[in-house]
């Protein structure tokens, strides 16, 4: 467990390194494209960032739930709220990539192979959103039968 938090914390500094030097530093980079591809700047800048947003949230759920494990809580419904934080985060990445491809598709910026690949990313990005849907059925199930585990001990109190 300690490392999987290195690894979280590493990639969160990592992201917000990005985000506070090379964010900017691309901002100036594209100022100095061709005037034909001047409408570019401003939904990649904000698509970048976006991204970036979705992928802090998911580490900090994950972290969460990480904390929750090692306390032995995961299985309760405060986890549902993590786990849904997720999939929205993984399905918000989705449609960012999404749009990167739209905006990246008219004309030639890119090539249409890069627009292709783009497409498959976010075919690959639902999939994982619905790995995780899959994942939140299965917390589900434990969640349900650790209730009932807990009513039937309660029960057999009774009885003795």
């Amino acid at each position: 467990m300690p490392a999987l938090r290195v690894v979280l914390g590493a990639l969160f500094a990592g992201s917000v390194v990005v985000q506070t030097v090379m964010v900017p530093l691309l901002a100036i980079d594209l100022d100095e494209l061709a005037a034909v591809y001047s409408y570019l700047r401003t939904p990649l800048l904000f698509i970048i960032v976006l991204g970036m947003v979705a992928g802090q949230v998911v580490l900090v759920c994950v972290w969460r739930l990480l904390t929750m494990v090692q306390r032995s809580t995961v299985f309760s419904h405060a986890a549902f709220r993590y786990v849904d934080v997720v999939i929205g985060a993984v399905l918000a990445a989705a449609v960012l990539l999404f749009a990167l491809a739209v905006v990246l598709a008219p004309g030639e910026p890119v090539p249409p192979g890069i627009v292709l690949l783009l497409c498959g990313g976010v075919v690959a990005t639902v999939g994982v959103g619905l790995v995780v849907l899959v994942l939140r059925m299965l917390l589900a199930q434990a969640v349900a039968r650790d209730v009932e585990a807990a009513r039937m001990r309660a029960e057999l109190n009774e009885v003795i």
